[in-house]
């Protein structure tokens, strides 16, 4: 990884739902990688099926309660624990944290630890240079029509593009039906994002939902030309949080 102009001030803070792990990454390329989980505050958009809404809805959440303040030392000896060799950035949107100290703090920390670092985004935010340059790979996950956003809110063409000339970026879809399938292949060819970055996943946190929809959306998106992501800490724990 890249040392040069780490910076680390462990007394810096960020907004934390939660810290744990090891685990394994349950989504995208990396599924089935062991790897510690960051899940930071905050989000910019408000998916109808969100799996976390704990993070980000003030509406049925008191967000003084869900989320915490906590210094970067403690995030980082907590994600660090059993030597993970991945840990995972997610949210909320986690990069609507990257303008702050506490940001630049914990990818340091993550950087000179030996670890790699894969963040989730939504793809409204495009990154900062540090961003760009310390993050192994942005699993990018931008939202189609049935989330509820507008489009205006929920696409980004420049976030988009500027995550795709980073080199790093790969893009996995949430779906439910074939409908959605032809929505990610609108959506790709619309934005330049060729097929083999691309991953389709069912929506659900059940199994049995899971395998309902794998039966619509398999075969289609592999014509697309597209990868398949199953949610493997669904398949294991169901939708137990800190998984």
């Amino acid at each position: 990884m890249i040392t040069d102009d780490v910076t680390v001030d462990t007394t810096d803070t960020l907004v934390v739902r939660e810290v744990f792990g090891p685990s394994v990454q349950g989504e995208g390329p990396s599924t089935g990688r062991r790897c510690s989980c960051i899940r930071l505050g905050g989000c910019n958009l408000a998916c109808g099926w969100c799996d976390t809404p704990e993070t980000w809805d003030a509406s049925r959440f008191d967000l003084r309660q869900t989320l915490t303040r906590r210094p970067v030392a403690e995030i980082l000896t907590r994600a660090l624990e059993g030597d993970p060799g991945m840990v995972f950035i997610t949210g909320g949107e986690p990069l609507l944290h990257q303008h702050q100290d506490g940001w630049r703090s914990l990818l340091g920390g993550l950087i000179l630890a030996g670890t790699e670092i894969e963040v989730e985004t939504n793809g409204t935010q495009a990154p900062t240079v540090h961003t760009a340059r310390w993050v192994t790979r942005f699993n990018v996950s931008p939202k189609l029509a049935h989330a509820g956003d507008p489009p205006e809110k929920r696409i980004r063409p420049g976030a988009l593009y500027a995550l795709l000339e980073t080199r790093k970026a790969v893009f996995k879809f949430v779906v439910r039906d074939l409908a959605d399938v032809h929505e990610v292949q609108a959506f790709t060819a619309a934005h330049g994002i060729p097929p083999h970055l691309v991953w389709v996943m069912p929506e659900g946190t059940d199994t049995a939902t899971l395998s309902t929809r794998w039966g619509e959306i398999a075969d289609p998106a592999i014509a697309a030309g597209f990868n398949l992501s199953h949610r493997l800490h669904v398949a294991i724990w169901g939708d137990e949080k800190g998984r």
